[in-house]
C-alpha cells in the first residue's frame, strides 16, 4: 500500500519520477526504486514527501486514510 500511495499521489498531482527524484535530491532510479519498493526509503526521505504532498507520515505508510497536514511548529 505505501509504494502505490507514492505512485497514486505523484500522478495524482501530474509530477513524472524525475521531477520527485529532483526534488528529492536522488537519482530517477532511486525514487523508482521507491516507488516499486526495491529500496528502502529513509525516515528524511518519507518527511519531505509528506511535506511536499501536504500530507502526513501516516498516511504515505498507510496506517491512516486521514491525509490532514501537520504543519511544523
Amino acid at each position: 500500500m505505501f509504494f502505490r500511495r507514492l505512485r497514486d499521489l505523484r500522478e495524482d498531482n501530474d509530477l513524472k519520477q524525475k521531477d520527485i527524484a529532483n526534488y528529492l535530491h536522488c537519482s530517477q532510479q532511486a525514487y523508482s526504486n521507491y516507488e516499486l519498493g526495491i529500496r528502502v526509503i529513509p525516515p528524511e526521505i518519507i518527511i519531505d514527501l509528506a511535506e511536499y504532498y501536504k500530507t502526513n507520515t501516516d498516511y504515505l505508510l498507510g496506517l491512516t486514510d486521514n491525509k490532514t497536514y501537520y504543519k511544523k511548529l
